[in-house]
């Protein structure tokens, strides 16, 4: 009896199905590799596209509040301190110094159009005798509301600006002592902003005393 140690079992061939199998694991790793990379890919694209699609929105939010703000700033809100005992109504805009103002009168009134010199202002000698002859009969005591057409000129910044609107000028007329009567102006109300001729005559014919 030998005291050899024994040769080592020989070791099996692989077999063609065991090959196969091998190469099909393979495979699915790559596969699965394949499909990973492209997912993040994927992920990535869309990542990409969803923080460009947020700033382009940031973008055209700021452009359109900017654009708000420009309007906002460069709107006029006239309004009308009554001065000289009730005669004149001084025209002024909150954010803008007004340079020239034109004032436009019902067609059936027969009034010029007016552009006072100096400050903006509308003047009650404009108008006072035609409201006087509509408002001839009945108490001496009458009020009421005198469409106009204003047009006014100013400057938003640097640049210059043009303002039309139909504005209401409110009177009322008083009996003076061994003179008649009298027409005072009581303050200047916004009716629609822009506006033209026939616009100023329609309203005019739907407030003639």
């Amino acid at each position: 009896m030998s005291d050899d140690p024994a040769p080592p079992p020989d070791t099996a061939p692989e077999t063609r199905a065991e090959r196969r199998d091998t190469a099909a694991t393979r495979r699915r790793w790559v596969t699965l590799a394949e499909v990973v990379a492209v997912a993040g890919l994927l992920i990535g694209a869309l990542t990409l596209w969803l923080s460009w699609n947020g700033q382009r929105e940031e973008r055209a939010e700021k452009i359109a509040e900017q654009r708000d703000a420009a309007r906002e700033r460069g709107r006029v809100d006239l309004s009308a301190s009554v001065e000289d005992g009730g005669r004149v109504l001084a025209l002024k805009d909150e954010r803008h110094e007004l340079s020239e103002a034109r004032i436009v009168f019902p067609r059936t009134l027969g009034i010029p159009a007016q552009r006072p010199a100096g400050d903006p202002q509308i003047d009650a000698n404009w108008f006072a005798a035609e409201l006087l002859a509509l408002t001839d009969r009945g108490d001496d005591s009458r009020s009421g509301r005198l469409p106009v057409l204003v047009t006014v000129r100013y400057f938003d910044g640097d640049a210059p600006r043009v303002a039309t609107g139909i504005y209401d000028i409110v009177w009322r007329t008083e009996g003076r002592l061994l003179r008649g009567r009298d027409v005072k102006l009581e303050g200047l109300r916004l009716r629609q902003r822009g506006g033209d001729q026939a616009t100023l005559d329609a309203a005019w014919a739907r407030l003639t005393p």
